[in-house]
């Protein structure tokens, strides 16, 4: 085992306090940061710290040994690549409206866009490799995001409320059909209306927002939505997509996971993501990327209904699991208090990051890795994470048993475990 250094991207959306403050760095930091990256994702791996003061780079280690690093079963599964990547993601701002192509799709549009001789750094390219992205985010703070078509019977019953005069017959879309489709058509009707139009429409459906939250309208959280977005994005048409989706609040400790084809934005809070180690991105709004709606259209899935909101599943007294259909995570949540302070073994057969959100926890390998020259397990095998630390485990170290340092201390001590998915 072995703590890692990792990455900040100060992204404009992102917070001046939060990772700062996670870090034990001085707040508020002098630009946004947006993501703090544990993994081996190409653009910006993490490095393992060494005893002797030096360091590697874990996507340079996996290329090097790669079944002693990640074990048979993901290099069988995945090759010399970690499917994972563990993201602190900390947003003042909103990030862009996206979806994320499924596997067969994400081959596909690759394939295609290889044989265009379209650069794989290209602004305009979809596909930039052959991967599926879902995933998983657990709020560390309270967290907020729209996420899934809302009910589409509900979404007639808002427009109808609004009462927008230049949306009536496109509100009848839905109204005629309130399904999948019905919600396909108005959703494409939408995303590409001419600008010109957005101009013209987007003060009215603002308007009625206003106006809805001042008589008390059951569907205030919806209209602080748009009213937050228009003003953040004015004339975009992610403003209008954002009436037709799922406002949801997520407290610390819940999570959602987002398939693929799943129409999603996060809108603030702080919060631990888990993904597969892909970039393929599809946007539709709230951003000044490329933008390609006939491609997003073919990957969106338009079903609707309420946004599933994930406890987590407790295996004991300390550790919960937050179960998906993930081949290429699992997330883990391990916390302790006074009366709760007992050991978790944190054994897998395959790769781990371990990143500690509070207190201070020991872990104890139980055994030496034969020949640990290299220094994988520390003297004496343990090694104590504070408060924003990780530790990369490989698939070939020991099992390893995490302990609360202090658990008395105020507040309770909390690890999080990101290893490769169990379904499938």
């Amino acid at each position: 085992m072995e703590l890692l250094r990792n990455a900040v991207r100060p992204y404009a959306w992102g917070s001046r306090t939060a990772i700062a403050d996670l870090l034990g760095r001085p707040v508020p930091a002098p630009h946004p940061e947006a993501e703090l990256w544990m993994g081996a994702h190409p653009g910006d791996p993490s490095r393992l710290l060494r005893p002797d003061g030096s360091e590697v780079s874990l996507l340079s280690l996996l290329d090097t040994e790669p079944t002693r690093q990640l074990g048979s079963e993901c290099t069988d599964r995945w090759g010399n690549r970690l499917p994972f990547l563990l993201k602190v993601l900390a947003a003042d701002e909103p990030l862009s409206l996206q979806a994320h192509p499924s596997a067969e799709q994400a081959a596909a549009g690759f394939a295609s866009e290889e044989a265009s001789g379209l650069a794989r750094n290209a602004p305009e390219r979809n596909y930039p490799d052959p991967t599926a992205k879902p995933e998983l985010i657990c709020a560390l703070t309270e967290f907020h995001a729209l996420a899934g078509f809302r009910d589409a019977h509900r979404t007639v019953r808002f427009l109808h409320e609004l009462d927008v005069p230049s949306l009536r017959s496109h509100a009848g879309l839905l109204a005629a059909q309130p399904d999948r489709d019905g919600l396909r058509a108005l959703f494409t009707t939408w995303i590409t209306l001419p600008e010109h139009y957005l101009r013209e429409v987007l003060p009215e459906v603002l308007d009625a927002c206003v106006r809805h939250l001042r008589e008390g309208g059951e569907f205030a959280m919806e209209c602080r939505t748009a009213l937050e977005l228009g003003e953040a994005y004015p004339n975009d048409a992610g403003v209008l997509a954002s009436l037709l989706l799922n406002r949801v609040v997520l407290q610390p400790g819940e999570a959602i996971f987002l398939p693929a084809g799943n129409l999603h934005a996060y809108l603030r809070g702080t919060g631990l993501e888990i993904l597969a180690n892909s970039d393929n991105i599809l946007r539709c709004g709230l951003t000044p990327k490329y933008v390609d709606v006939a491609e997003l259209l073919r990957v969106l899935d338009f079903t609707c209904g309420d946004m599933r909101v994930l406890t987590g599943e407790a295996r004991d007294a300390n550790l919960t699991v937050y179960r998906t259909p993930a081949e290429e995570f699992e997330l883990s949540r391990v916390d302790w208090s006074p009366e709760r302070s007992g050991g978790v073994g944190l054994d897998s057969s395959g790769p781990q990051i371990v990143l500690c959100t509070k207190g201070r926890v020991r872990l104890s390998a139980r055994s030496r890795v034969d020949g640990a020259a290299n220094g994988s397990v520390r003297e004496g095998g343990e090694l104590e994470l504070g408060r924003g630390e990780s530790v990369w485990l490989a698939a070939s170290d020991p099992p390893v048993v995490a302990r609360p340092v202090d658990p008395s201390v105020e507040g309770s001590v909390q690890l999080f475990r990101a290893a490769m998915g169990t379904a499938g």
